[in-house]
């Protein structure tokens, strides 16, 4: 299962060592909640090798600004601290799975 990324605890999870993907969404977007079910899923199929995390952009403010998230859904992908990778709007588990192996 996913983590719930907030204000308040990102800097921590960062800090972990391991990968991580975190997803920026809303209850309200559409397309992120085509994207919310495939992060669920790759939460459990990498479990013990990349944090999985999902921030609601309306609970926070200062993760999506930090970071500069515009468009929901956003996907970004961590290595060592550091954004590595994003995907913007929706896409296949395909392509999020290709992402995460390549943080591996």
């Amino acid at each position: 299962m996913a983590l719930e990324i907030t204000d308040n605890n990102y800097e921590a999870i960062l800090a972990e060592g391991k990968p991580v993907v975190i997803d920026f969404w809303a209850p309200w977007c559409g397309p992120c909640k085509m994207v919310g079910p495939i992060i669920e899923e790759l939460a459990e199929e990498y479990q013990d090798q990349v944090i999985m995390g999902k921030c609601d952009v309306d609970e926070c403010e200062n993760i999506p600004a930090q970071f500069g998230i515009r468009n929901i859904p956003t996907v970004l992908f961590f290595k060592n601290g550091e954004v590595v990778d994003k995907q913007v709007g929706s896409a296949a588990k395909s392509v999020f799975d290709a992402k995460i192996k390549a943080l591996l």
